[in-house]
């Protein structure tokens, strides 16, 4: 069982077993998920009303969970267990994040926010009926491509920021233009692809019995996935507002 989502990797539930007290549910980890959105909300909607009165006082705070929330990242994918604690932090970081740019956004482009967070909730909701419904099937093949596809991208992000340090840019892929939008289009439908898979692995994990604080570790690593959806979003409303 394959996703390219890090955090819901191959290996994420071998050797968790609930071989004592409660295992892991479709529902606890629906709450979890549900606790962690809410922790991003709060210090979204904190940033960004900070924004509001004092904009140059939210770029250390975007700092701070750029970097915060890509260190507490990395220790839940490597510490399973201590996600309980990691990824409400996580979550409270990723805010500071997400309330810093789409506040910076808003400012320039009315209405772009609440454009992106409809969208990205109506894109989870529409697949994950689509998911239970048997509309979307899961298969070797989809994985394959979905992980190949964000493989890709992942690398291609990590390279124009090297190269950014030389001065460097891919001012074609980053534009406005048709190659631009399309770009932003494919990486938006591979994010959302990844939520399919999401939702299978965390069936798996239901399966299999894992242990209770899977719950939270399954439903960071969603956060994980609808975060980066949310962005992507962000990023092709951007380029299609600055084309009016």
């Amino acid at each position: 069982m394959r996703t390219s989502n890090p955090a819901l990797n191959d290996k994420a539930f071998q050797g968790e077993h609930a071989a004592f007290g409660e295992a892991m549910t479709l529902q606890g980890t629906v709450n979890k998920t549900g606790v962690l959105l809410i922790c991003t909300v709060a210090t979204a909607a904190w940033t960004w009303n900070l924004f509001l009165h004092s904009p140059q006082s939210v770029l250390p705070l975007m700092w701070l969970g750029l970097i915060g929330g890509l260190i507490f990242a990395m220790v839940t994918i490597f510490k399973k267990t201590w996600a309980p604690v990691t990824a409400p932090i996580y979550a409270l970081l990723e805010g500071l994040v997400l309330g810093s740019v789409s506040a910076m956004l808003e400012m320039r482009y009315h209405g772009i926010a609440i454009q992106a967070v409809s969208l990205t909730f109506g894109t989870l909701v529409v697949l994950l009926l689509a998911y239970r419904s048997g509309l979307i099937p899961v298969t070797d093949k989809l994985r394959l491509g979905v992980v190949a596809a964000t493989g890709g991208i992942a690398l291609l992000y990590v390279l124009e920021i090297i190269l950014g340090f030389f001065g460097v840019h891919f001012a074609t892929i980053n534009g406005a233009g048709p190659i631009g939008i399309g770009f932003s289009v494919f990486v938006v439908i591979i994010a959302s692809l990844n939520l399919v898979l999401d939702f299978d692995f965390i069936e798996s994990g239901v399966r299999a019995g894992a242990p209770k604080y899977m719950e939270w570790y399954a439903a960071f690593g969603l956060m994980v996935t609808l975060i980066w959806l949310y962005f992507e979003i962000l990023r092709l409303l951007s380029k299609l507002r600055s084309r009016n």
